[in-house]
């Protein structure tokens, strides 16, 4: 998260993610993005106001994946477009530009890659001696492009 303080003393929040894309050449590619537009309010009734932004209204699954050390997920497409948070361990994702994005708790990835070329999209595994826990948030369609500013 980036916490800026502009001139006219706006606090803005920005959640960064990575998105894993597809470009006119058919390949897979990854870049840094932010969730923005956070603005105080009440999220609940009878709370204190609190920074918060709606980013996705709609239908959505919730799948975790638990990804064994040495294991290596082969160059594939993302089934459905996703969110991917690490719960526990360290995980790291390949892009077909060469990318690598090593990513550890807390952090997020959406997994856009569908319809590269030859369906090969991305590669990933488990980084250190530890399982490492996904949790995988299917949505019908990919966010808004935002790329970090």
């Amino acid at each position: 998260m980036t916490y800026n303080d502009n001139k006219d003393s706006m606090k803005i929040f920005d959640l960064h993610y990575w998105r894993v894309w597809v470009n006119e050449q058919g390949e897979s590619c990854q870049s840094k993005h932010s969730f923005k537009q956070h603005q105080q309010s009440a999220f609940a009734e009878g709370a204190t106001p609190i920074w918060s932004a709606m980013h996705y209204s709609g239908h959505a699954s919730i799948i975790t994946l638990i990804l064994m050390p040495g294991e290596l997920k082969e160059w594939h497409e993302n089934p459905k477009p996703q969110w991917i948070i690490p719960l526990n361990g360290r995980w790291a994702v390949e892009t077909m530009d060469g990318v690598i994005v090593e990513m550890g708790p807390g952090e997020i990835s959406f997994g856009g890659d569908q319809g590269t070329r030859k369906q090969q999209g991305h590669r990933s595994w488990t980084i250190g001696e530890t399982p490492t826990e996904l949790l995988l948030i299917q949505v019908s369609e990919p966010p808004p492009w935002s790329p970090c500013t």
